[in-house]
């Protein structure tokens, strides 16, 4: 092979791995960038998961009551269910059922007591939700059936032959304390005002259901479901 012809295969050579060595330089010095720029980042945030970014939860409750209706001593069972939104604001399904020692006289063999159950829509606007403790303002809005039974020593007998049970619409507003043991449980302690309609029955001594009631009640259920993961910067505020 002449001296030239060497040359030029050397040359060609030569420029060939010149090139190639500046072809893969630039997707090297660009994944460095971007490696370094991620470590920068990372060593800047944070990851970690935001318990107050809550959006929803669910629960079911129980509770019981004491009040008044008449004048009499009145026993009230509550039963609710409910959806909770970003632990502000409850909407869902509540029940009552009640019964009321009026020991109305009939007769010498008989004595008349009074019971009922009503339900409807559950509405709870929540203040400091996201604290341990809450304030918060349950309304309930529903329709039921008051009747007298009959209670000949404690013998409890309702007897809806005679007809005498009514249609009542209630509107109950009230004020609760909320503790929250855990994310699941929550206890309510709390009283409320019952305004219903008037009730036409015989004998004619009850005319509505209103009056105060104060009681404690239960919650279970998941009250602070959805934490949302995201990053914090770490930098100087």
């Amino acid at each position: 092979m002449q001296p030239f012809t060497i040359m030029i295969v050397f040359n060609a050579i030569t420029y060939t791995r010149q090139m190639l060595q500046k072809k893969l330089l630039l997707p090297i010095l660009l994944f460095s960038c971007f490696s370094w720029g991620q470590t920068q980042e990372d060593d800047n945030y944070i990851e970690f998961n935001d318990r107050s970014n809550v959006v929803h939860g669910v629960y079911l409750g129980v509770g019981t009551y004491f009040g008044e209706i008449d004048g009499e001593n009145t026993y009230h069972g509550v039963f609710k269910v409910a959806y909770v939104a970003n632990r502000q604001f409850e909407v869902g399904f509540a029940a009552v059922g009640f019964y009321s020692q009026q020991d109305i006289r009939v007769d010498a063999f008989e004595t008349l007591d009074f019971a009922g159950g009503y339900a409807g829509l559950h509405i709870e606007p929540i203040l400091f939700g996201r604290s341990k403790a809450n304030l918060s303002f349950p309304l309930l809005v529903g329709a039921g059936a008051v009747v007298y039974v009959e209670d000949n020593n404690r013998d409890v007998d309702i007897d809806l032959n005679r007809d005498d049970w009514d249609e009542v619409f209630v509107v109950e507003p009230g004020v609760n304390f909320l503790y929250n043991l855990s994310r699941y449980v929550q206890l309510e302690v709390g009283m409320r005002y019952r305004f219903s309609s008037k009730i036409d029955l015989s004998p004619d001594r009850i005319k509505n259901i209103n009056g105060f009631s104060a009681g404690f009640g239960i919650k279970v259920g998941i009250f602070n479901m959805g934490r949302n993961r995201y990053k914090k910067h770490l930098g100087n505020e």
